[in-house]
């Protein structure tokens, strides 16, 4: 199966972005396709990299990035939202790369489900 993610909150702030990324990595280790993620509205946090957690804390830009690398997950931040809160290209996390709803419309299109963390 070939799956889309939504990930509408930040990093640390709530837990949408933890589960998001455990869901994916549980889909990716049951054989399936997770084909691209799709950050909006508070979740673009999670592609900046300025994120700075305490070494004995988890660093989730860091996982999704290596997500990216390792299976060639396509990870979107949505430009509008991004701009709003300041991310630009040069304060992008490693495969990362910003986009339009395009992105997600298109995700939701070519995938066989796409499922949505946070509000």
């Amino acid at each position: 199966m070939k799956f889309g993610i939504v990930v509408n909150e930040g990093p640390y702030q709530h837990q949408a972005s933890d589960t998001a990324y455990l869901f994916a990595k549980a889909a990716i280790a049951k054989g399936h396709e997770v084909w691209r993620v799709f950050f909006y509205h508070d979740g673009v946090n999670n592609a900046s990299k300025l994120t700075s957690p305490p070494q004995d804390d988890r660093h989730i830009v860091n996982r999704w990035s290596k997500l990216a690398e390792e299976h060639k997950v396509d990870l979107v931040v949505c430009v509008a939202a991004g701009m709003r809160r300041g991310l630009r290209e040069e304060n992008i996390a490693p495969g990362f790369h910003i986009s339009g709803l395009g992105q997600l419309v298109e995700a939701g299109t070519k995938c066989d489900r796409l499922i949505t963390f946070g509000a």
